[in-house]
């Protein structure tokens, strides 16, 4: 985070998970998307580096002697391991003659192409995904309600700490790429902005060939800001993105899609699929989201005022991030972050189902005046749930923008995003 003049390294909450993974694995891959901060927290940990990006000659001389490069103190942070995908096997060689837990930390902004090398990582790699900065670790949650201790059946309680639509709607613009904390949100919008053309014009066509179209690749993205957490199908993003000149063809949406996923510019919700006590059908299909909400504002060139005339889509967008921010609180439990939805039009926002079986439903309201029909809604999703096979929820949550964190008579929890914490 920028404050004054120098740069100081505010705590991420996925510090911890590398300390724990270099532990127990002779290298560590940390993947996530451009400028999400992935370099800076390698650096808190690692005692030599090479960035692969912009050092031509560590480049040149892996093609020499691999050791030039990767022998140094360790954790050795190799940056944007993947310019150089050789670099894998070797890496994995140093990891197997060592012996020895933490020797590598790898980063990666994009996701290259499985190949039978690569999966030769199994028991020397662990993976961790790392995604922008959670409202906690910008500072604009306090944090005082921990998903940890909601996962533990804790009820929260919590003052209001203050946040309002407005804030939420400049929060939401500006993101959570740690760059552009404490910057002006018309400077962060720009960034944002700048970002995707990027994204467009290069990133697509270095990861994907020179068979893409930067013009439709922004149609595409457009597409999926404008259905941003809804499971619109990819028949409606094509119809959607070709607009006037008709849709475009479902293979060119499908194949932008795998490389953005490969870029970590989006990031899907998947279904949860629990034993239910009644007959409905359930709906497979995830939702669309990008990785941080920010980059669907900037997809739309819009901005907060805009995005407060039109709460719609303000609300959608508070729900991306608030999934988000549950990814990244999640992650360290062994979460995942899930959806429901049955044929009878019952939906619930998000499930975080952890390894060991535990489940709690969230419903996200922008408005604590909405904070009725959120509970009602997960009234009825419990009533449904065959809890002998699925267990009972360790909590229900209706998630606002505004106001306090209290557990209602219903027993369903109310926590304001601005002190949900990990």
């Amino acid at each position: 985070m920028e404050r004054g003049n120098t740069m100081e390294y505010t705590r991420r909450v996925v510090d911890d998970e590398l300390r724990q993974r270099l532990a127990s694995s002779g290298a560590v891959v940390i993947e996530g998307p451009k400028a999400c901060g992935k370099t800076e927290t390698a650096r808190q940990i690692a005692a030599s580096s090479v960035l692969l990006d912009v050092d031509v000659s560590a480049q040149n001389a892996l093609k020499v002697d691999p050791s030039l490069v990767l022998d140094g103190p360790v954790p050795r942070l190799i940056d944007e391991w993947q310019i150089e995908p050789r670099v894998w096997n070797h890496v994995r060689r140093f990891v197997d003659d060592r012996r020895s837990p933490g020797q590598f930390i790898l980063t990666g902004s994009s996701v290259p192409d499985d190949d039978i090398a690569r999966h030769t990582g199994a028991g020397r790699f662990s993976f961790l995904r790392m995604r922008p900065m959670t409202l906690f670790e910008t500072g604009h949650s306090n944090g005082v309600v921990s998903l940890a201790a909601l996962m533990e059946g804790q009820p929260p309680h919590s003052p209001d700490p203050g946040l309002t639509v407005t804030n939420l709607a400049e929060r939401i613009t500006v993101g959570g790429w740690p760059a552009q904390q404490g910057r002006k949100v018309i400077d962060a919008a720009r960034a944002a902005r700048d970002y995707l053309d990027q994204i467009r014009q290069i990133d697509v066509g270095r990861v994907a060939g020179n068979w893409r179209d930067p013009a439709k690749v922004g149609q595409v993205l457009r597409s999926l800001a404008r259905n941003v957490a809804t499971e619109a199908a990819l028949t409606v993003i094509a119809a959607d993105a070709g607009g006037s000149d008709g849709s475009l063809s479902r293979q060119t949406v499908t194949d932008y899609i795998n490389v953005l996923e490969r870029l970590m510019i989006i990031e899907d919700q998947p279904a949860w699929a629990p034993h239910m006590r009644s007959k409905a059908i359930l709906r497979s299909s995830a939702k669309r989201h990008f990785v941080d909400p920010s980059l669907a504002v900037a997809a739309l060139a819009a901005s907060p005022a805009r995005l407060l005339s039109d709460l719609n889509l303000l609300g959608l967008l508070f729900e991306s991030l608030v999934v988000r921010d549950l990814r990244v609180f999640s992650q360290p439990l062994g979460g995942q972050v899930l959806h429901y939805r049955d044929n009878n039009g019952l939906e619930v926002d998000s499930i975080v189902q952890l390894a060991d079986g535990r489940w709690a439903a969230f419903e996200m309201k922008l408005g604590a005046g909405l904070v009725d029909d959120g509970a009602a809604s997960l009234r009825k999703f419990a009533s449904l749930v065959d809890t002998d096979k699925c267990g009972r929820p360790a909590a229900l949550v209706v998630i606002s923008g505004t106001g306090f964190g209290y557990l209602r008579d219903d027993g369903i929890a109310v926590v304001p995003i601005g002190a949900l914490g990990p």
